[in-house]
């Protein structure tokens, strides 16, 4: 168990800490590329650019990409970290498939791989064995582990080990076994095209500007915000294992990271995380804002998430409850 450092915070790492490397996990083999992520991932970036078109600029566009950013990014956050890997509240199943949905529209794989693959990076953090440590390089771990195989993590074993419980839910293996789930984010993205030519054609009345305002939206409020989602999400994976503070001893190089935690809302206090992943808030101090947190904390004032679980230090003084799913 992760034991506090004193005072509460440690000093940053050495340089030799910070630059000790780690060989890419064994069955990785350079240039052996997983070429559906790939490719995905690349025609993004460069469909992103085409954002610097004056032509593909509108307001209402880009006030979509802001607000889908935390919408969205909420999916991940909430849905597929707290509620689906860790466990830290409850929701009922209606609900929970809705945040699926919403999750899905981040593309960032299936809940079912999603989850195996954090509980697998919590049980070997920072270890050779970690599909994402940046020990093993920042551009591995930020990006590298999702364009090269590596069947040691992204294998049916990992997924039947590691997410029993979310395979084991007939919606979730539906979504594994099936397209449906690239439907999802096709579906969504046609929406937000017919919201944005439906804007269009109130402000200009003609199907010109229509057109414009729909391929604006589906530019900026689809494309730019899956690519800036997958940047704070892959940041997680990255920067909060490089720069920032320990507040906890947890053995491997988790840190708080402001940056992260601001784009991330609430999931750069990662140290924090790291020390107690079954907790529901990573806020440990008030100046830590978590408003991931502040979310899951309105679903039970409203009387939609029970048995949220409180912070280990609350817990051990005999409130909140301590889950028994796995939390690997």
């Amino acid at each position: 168990m992760a034991s506090s450092i004193p005072r509460g915070i440690s000093a940053a790492p050495s340089v030799s800490d910070r630059d000790e490397r780690l060989p890419l996990p064994d069955l990785v083999v350079p240039g052996d590329v997983h070429w559906p992520y790939a490719t995905t991932i690349c025609l993004f970036h460069v469909a992103a650019l085409l954002a610097m078109l004056p032509w593909l600029f509108t307001w209402p566009a880009v006030v979509a990409m802001v607000v889908g950013v935390f919408f969205f990014g909420q999916g991940i956050n909430l849905c597929y970290h707290r509620l689906l890997t860790h466990r830290s509240f409850v929701v009922p199943a209606w609900l929970e498939r809705c945040f699926v949905v919403v999750a899905i529209c981040c593309l960032q794989d299936t809940p079912g791989k999603w989850v195996a693959i954090h509980r697998y990076h919590h049980h070997h953090s920072d270890e050779q064995p970690d599909p994402h440590s940046p020990k093993a390089g920042f551009l591995w771990s930020h990006v590298g582990w999702l364009v090269v195989r590596n069947p040691a993590a992204h294998s049916v074993e990992v997924y039947r080990r590691y997410a029993p419980d979310v395979l084991s839910n007939p919606f979730y293996m539906r979504l594994e076994k099936t397209t449906a789930w690239i439907w999802i984010y096709v579906a969504h993205a046609a929406v937000l095209t017919a919201v944005g030519m439906g804007i269009g054609g109130f402000v200009g009345g003609d199907w010109a500007t229509a057109w414009r305002y729909g391929a604006s939206m589906l530019l900026w409020g689809v494309v730019v915000r899956t690519v800036i989602v997958w940047h704070i999400t892959w940041s997680v994976n990255s920067l909060t294992h490089l720069f920032g503070y320990q507040r906890y001893d947890t053995g491997e190089n988790s840190r708080n990271n402001w940056v992260v935690a601001l784009l991330a809302v609430g999931e750069g206090w990662h140290n924090n995380h790291h020390h107690d992943p079954a907790s529901a808030t990573n806020q440990h101090r008030w100046w830590e804002i978590d408003l991931t947190y502040g979310v899951i904390r309105i679903l039970e004032r409203v009387g939609l998430a029970t048995d949220v679980t409180l912070p280990r230090h609350v817990r051990h003084a005999g409130r909140g409850k301590v889950a028994s799913a796995p939390r690997e």
